[in-house]
């Protein structure tokens, strides 16, 4: 008996470092001391020391079983991406700059050219928000999971200057509510998705014209990235006073947690667009409104409070990071929490 034997192949995991080593290249950044193949990723943070005081964040995600379409799809390249943005999301809404990210992979076989294309998906999310891929782990579980499944996680650390961080504490009634366009459903609510259609190879290939695509193909959509719009911002000279990523929770959940105690925030479900996708879970598995607004982005992945002389600028700033948005509400006085009409 030996450890291959066990269900644990330690070539196969040499091999799989090996080929990812190509994508996590891309992402290092000048601050990056050594490569893969040390036992911790090191990060210099001597630049922060020009920082007034400096403050770490952190997040650590995900994707869910937004896995299983990845799974059924054969598609591996993308999940990545949703590991990477659901933890620097957390970071941009602080007013943070993400720095570095590490991924956990389990699986119940390593297949070295799979984990290869997954940790391509890592490294593109870390491109997208300027952060570098440091480390992790692939971690072979026989018998714990099917051979061909796995899980995916991540952890980012990020930093702001205390002076900068959005927090909330200035909004204020008449402040304008600005959303960030989503790219769909990105990562959150596949357990309602995966009730409300059948997550087959037939299903998923199948065209829906009010889609444009085929079902697969909306639903593996990556998550959007929206650290360089909320870097725009900021180089704009733009206070954020409040910022909420709308992910787990939709609306209901998440909006009311960027607000002080005397304030409500008041959106207007028919100031921006919704993507086809809403309506299609919507109406295929008869799920009520206000349950769509409390589990999905709705098509809207990020939203802010800004002092309202300020949004013609922020809004630039936004367009300019390849981003859509739309004003979609405003701040009243009332109890925390949010209003949808």
């Amino acid at each position: 008996m030996d450890y291959k034997k066990a269900g644990v192949d330690i070539e196969a995991g040499y091999k799989s470092v090996e080929l990812m080593k190509k994508h996590v290249k891309e992402t290092m950044r000048p601050e990056v001391l050594g490569g893969l193949g040390g036992f911790a990723g090191a990060f210099d943070l001597s630049k922060i020391k020009d920082m007034e005081e400096p403050v770490l964040l952190s997040g650590t995600d995900g994707c869910g079983t937004k896995v299983k379409l990845a799974f059924v799809m054969d598609k591996h390249d993308t999940i990545g991406i949703d590991a990477v943005a659901m933890c620097v999301n957390d970071i941009a809404c602080a007013g943070g700059e993400p720095l570095f990210f590490l991924d956990y992979i389990a699986c119940g076989k390593n297949y070295p050219e799979k984990i290869a294309t997954i940790v391509s998906g890592v490294a593109e999310g870390c491109k997208q928000s300027e952060c570098a891929l440091i480390g992790g782990e692939t971690a072979e579980h026989p018998g714990l999971m099917p051979v061909d499944e796995y899980d995916l996680a991540g952890f980012a650390v990020g930093v702001v200057d205390k002076k900068d961080i959005i927090d909330g504490s200035s909004i204020k009634e008449g402040d304008v509510l600005v959303g960030i366009a989503s790219s769909g459903v990105h990562s959150n609510g596949f357990s309602l998705v995966r009730s409300v259609f059948e997550i087959s190879k037939e299903s998923l290939d199948t065209y829906y014209e009010e889609l444009g695509k085929t079902l697969g193909e909306a639903l593996i959509e990556p998550t959007r990235i929206y650290v360089k719009a909320l870097k725009n911002i900021k180089n704009a000279g733009v206070k954020v006073k409040g910022c909420s990523h709308i992910t787990g929770g939709g609306f209901y959940e998440n909006v009311p947690r960027m607000l002080p105690e005397d304030a409500k925030a008041v959106i207007q479900k028919d100031s921006y667009p919704v993507p086809a996708i809403f309506d299609l879970i919507a109406r295929n598995g008869d799920v009520e409104e206000t349950m769509m607004y409390n589990t999905f982005n709705m098509g809207l992945g990020m939203v802010i409070a800004l002092d309202k002389d300020d949004v013609p600028a922020a809004m630039k700033a936004i367009e300019e990071a390849g981003d859509t948005c739309y004003v979609v509400g405003h701040i009243e006085k009332g109890e925390k929490g949010v209003e949808l009409c």
